[in-house]
C-alpha cells in the first residue's frame, strides 16, 4: 500500500510521476549491488520507497564510469539535452542558468524543503545556497559535503616507527627526519631498498594520499582562497609559502623518498605500494584507514595510527578546509513539477537521519546502500558527532545518547576488539573512531581553533568560468615539474603568468563578492 502524507514536504504525488537522471557509477558500487538478492541500480530498496513514498518514479537516461561520464556529461549540457534532473559543478550550473536551460527553485526550496533538510542544507552556513544563486534566484539544490570531515591528518606505520625506535613527529624536521628513516633504513626488514617514507599521487590535492597537508605545515594553502594581513582575499596557491613547501618536496623527492614514478599514478596505483608495505607514511582524511588497512592483508603486523599535522616552527598549524559543496541538482526547464527533487532529498534524509530512520536498512547495511539513492544528501559533521556519542557512552557508560550511525559503528569496533572481527572489518573502524582515532584528533583541530576554513563561497566569477582551468593546468604543471628537478624560481615565473591569464580579474572580483556580502552581513545585523 502506499505510503500516504499530509505533509508538503513528503505528499505523495496520485498519479506518480517519472523523474529522469543520469548517473556515474562504479566498479566498487557495481561489486556490491551483486550482493544484493532483487536489487539493482534501476530497482532497489530507495527506488521502491521513493515511488511508494512520494509517487516518484526513477529513471536512469543512461550511466556511465568516472572520465566517461565526465564526458558524456560535459557533451549533454554543451547540447542542451539534459535530463529531468542533473548534477552539476558550480560552472555547469551558471552555464545552464545563462542559457535559460533550467528551472528557477527558490519556491520548490522555500515551499517544499522539510525541516530537517533545511537544517541540514545550512551547517555550513550560507555558501552552498550563494553558490547556488544566480542574479539573485536558487538554481541549483546544493548537495552539500561537509568541509570539517575533510581534515588531512598523517597517517603513519607505528610498527615501523617502534623498529627504528623513533617517536611521533611534533615538527616538520621530525617528519622529514622520519620520511628519510623509512626510506633508508629498511623498515621492512628484507635486506632491500624499496621503501618510501611518504606516498604521493599525481593529484597533489588528492584527499589521500595529496601533498597539500604537508605544505600546510609550511603554512602553505594551495587550492583555497585565505584572507591576507589586509583583510582581502587572496589565492593561497600562488603564495610565496607554497615556494618554500615545494622546496622541501623537491628535496624529499631528489632523496628517493618518494616513489620515483609517483607523477603517472592515480591514486589505484599508487595503492598499490601501500598494500605491498612499501610506504610508511600517508596524509589522508579520516577515512584512510580503510586504504591502508589493505597492508595488513599481506603483513598482519602492520600497525598505522592517525596523528595531527605537525609544522615547521612546531606550533599547531591551521588545517586548510577547501569550500567542498562543489555539486548541485539543477532541474530542466518546463519540468512540470520542479519541487521533486528537494522531496527526494527530504526523503533521504528523513529515513537516515529524521524521526523515522532506519539506518541499517537504507544507509549502511555491511554494504554502502545509501547509493542507491539518487540524491546523497547526509548531515555534514555526522561522522564526528558519531565519535562524539561514542566517547560520551564509552566515558559515562551511558548508551542513551547514541543515536543509529553511532550505534552501527560502535557495533563495528566492539566484534573488531573482541576478536570475533575474522576479516577484521572492524580494524579501520577503530583507528577512525576509536579512543586515539581520526576523530579524536579532529576534535581537537576543532577545540584548538586550528580548522582554516575558505574564504571564497560564492558562486564562480565569470572569469572563473573561463579561465579557471587553464590556472588550475598551469598550476598543477608547474608545481610537478618543481618537484621533479625544474629550477625553485619557475615559481615566480608561475606567479607572474597566473596573474596574467586571469588570475589578476578573478582576484578582483573575489573581493568584489567578498566586500557585497560583508555589507550584506552587516545590513542583515543591523
Amino acid at each position: 500500500m502506499p505510503v500516504t502524507n499530509a505533509d508538503p514536504a513528503l505528499i505523495r504525488y496520485d498519479p506518480p510521476i517519472e523523474l529522469s537522471f543520469v548517473r556515474e557509477v562504479s566498479e566498487v558500487m557495481d561489486g556490491f549491488i551483486k550482493q544484493l538478492p532483487g536489487e539493482t541500480l534501476e530497482d532497489n530498496r530507495w527506488t521502491r520507497l521513493n515511488e511508494e513514498v512520494l509517487g516518484i518514479k526513477i529513471k536512469y537516461e543512461w550511466t556511465a564510469n568516472g572520465d566517461l561520464y565526465r564526458q558524456k556529461l560535459g557533451a549533454s549540457i554543451a547540447s542542451g539535452h539534459i535530463p529531468d534532473v542533473v548534477q552539476v559543478t558550480p560552472q555547469q550550473l551558471r552555464e545552464l542558468s545563462n542559457a535559460g536551460l533550467i528551472e528557477d527553485l527558490t519556491e520548490a526550496y522555500h515551499n517544499y524543503a522539510s525541516p530537517l533538510t533545511k537544517k541540514v542544507l545550512s551547517e555550513e552556513g550560507d555558501g552552498p545556497f550563494e553558490a547556488a544563486t544566480i542574479d539573485g534566484k536558487l538554481m541549483g539544490i546544493p548537495q552539500t559535503s561537509s568541509s570539517i570531515e575533510d581534515a588531512d591528518l598523517l597517517w603513519i606505520r607505528t610498527d615501523w616507527l617502534k623498529r627504528l625506535k623513533l617517536a611521533p613527529p611534533k615538527t616538520m624536521d621530525d617528519l622529514l627526519a622520519i620520511s628519510k628513516a623509512f626510506t633508508e633504513k629498511d623498515p621492512d626488514r628484507n635486506s632491500q631498498n624499496d621503501t618510501y617514507g611518504i606516498a604521493a599521487t599525481k593529484y597533489l590535492g588528492d584527499p589521500v594520499m595529496g601533498l597539500v597537508d604537508l605544505m600546510a605545515g609550511y603554512d602553505a594553502f594551495p587550492n583555497i582562497w585565505i584572507k591576507d594581513k589586509q583583510g582581502k582575499l587572496v589565492y593561497g596557491g600562488i603564495q610565496p609559502e607554497v615556494k618554500t613547501a615545494l622546496k622541501v618536496i623537491q628535496k624529499i623527492y631528489s632523496q628517493g623518498q618518494l616513489d620515483p614514478e609517483f607523477a603517472l599514478k592515480d591514486g589505484e596505483k599508487a595503492r598499490k605500494l601501500v598494500a605491498d608495505g612499501k610506504i610508511g607514511m600517508i596524509y589522508g582524511e579520516q577515512w584512510a584507514s580503510f586504504l591502508v588497512q589493505i597492508s595488513r592483508n599481506n603483513d598482519p603486523n602492520a600497525d598505522w595510527q592517525a596523528y595531527p599535522i605537525v609544522s615547521a616552527t612546531g606550533k599547531a598549524p591551521k588545517v586548510p578546509l577547501k569550500f567542498n559543496t562543489n555539486t548541485f541538482f539543477a532541474v530542466k526547464k518546463g519540468y512540470e513539477h520542479p519541487e521533486a527533487v528537494v522531496k527526494l532529498i527530504n526523503l533521504h534524509l528523513e529515513k537516515n537521519w529524521g524521526q523515522t530512520a532506519e539506518y541499517e536498512k537504507f544507509y549502511n547495511t555491511t554494504y554502502p546502500v545509501w547509493q542507491l539513492s539518487p540524491v546523497t544528501p547526509s548531515p555534514t559533521r555526522k561522522n564526528l558527532e558519531a565519535y562524539r556519542q561514542i566517547e560520551d557512552a564509552r566515558k559515562t557508560g551511558n548508551m542513551a545518547n547514541m543515536k543509529d550511525e553511532a550505534i552501527y559503528i560502535k557495533k563495528r569496533m566492539d566484534v573488531y576488539l573482541s576478536g570475533e572481527d575474522v576479516g577484521e572489518s572492524g580494524w579501520g573502524w577503530l583507528k577512525t573512531y576509536g579512543p586515539t582515532g581520526a576523530f579524536s584528533i579532529i576534535d581537537q583541530y576543532e577545540k584548538n581553533n586550528q580548522l582554516l576554513y575558505e574564504s571564497f563561497v560564492g558562486a564562480p566569477t565569470d572569469t572563473m568560468i573561463d579561465k579557471q582551468q587553464i590556472l588550475n593546468d598551469l598550476q598543477d604543471q608547474t608545481y610537478m615539474n618543481i618537484i621533479l628537478g625544474r629550477p625553485i624560481d619557475d615559481f615566480d615565473q608561475f606567479v607572474q603568468e597566473w596573474y596574467k591569464l586571469g588570475g589578476d580579474k578573478i582576484t578582483d572580483e573575489v573581493n568584489q563578492w567578498y566586500e557585497q556580502r560583508r555589507y550584506s552581513l552587516v545590513k542583515t545585523a543591523r
